[in-house]
């Protein structure tokens, strides 16, 4: 089997167990639960923004919002099938909310936003392979000597 870089310590670190797990899935949960509420929330008022600079960073919020959902997911699933059902999961997430926003006449439901929620769930996948899905294996070891 072929480890990412052929470090077969980095392979090990990945599969090593997290000793916070509860602590870490209820962060995850109240994420996903932060991004659902201020996604159905009326939005912000924006008068003085110019309406190019808002869309701009609008789409910035929605790849860094899943892209912390999915990155935080994958410290803690280390399986690829997990991670396939957590990134579908997190893009059918996105494409309800958009349909919701688009029902319930407080915001605007944009294709675009899909785009972008899909690009932050896709680079956090492809960091998953990398020393990325050690982030919280490394804090506890920090936090725990």
């Amino acid at each position: 089997m072929r480890y990412f870089f052929g470090d077969y310590n980095l392979h090990m670190a990945c599969t090593a167990r997290l000793r916070w797990i509860n602590k870490w899935l209820l962060i995850g949960w109240l994420l996903v639960f932060a991004v659902v509420i201020l996604s159905l929330i009326p939005p912000v008022s924006a008068d003085i923004i110019p309406l190019f600079l808002l869309t701009y960073k609008d789409k910035i919020a929605h790849f860094i919002a899943y892209f912390v959902l999915m990155g935080w997911f994958v410290q803690i699933y280390h399986d690829h099938s997990q991670r396939i059902y957590f990134a579908f999961g997190f893009l059918l997430l996105g494409i309800t909310i958009e349909i919701l926003q688009g029902l319930g006449g407080i915001r605007e439901s944009d294709w675009r936003d899909v785009v972008a929620n899909s690009s932050g769930i896709i680079f956090a996948y492809l960091l998953s392979k990398t020393s990325f899905a050690n982030m919280l294996i490394w804090i506890e070891k920090k936090l725990i000597r």
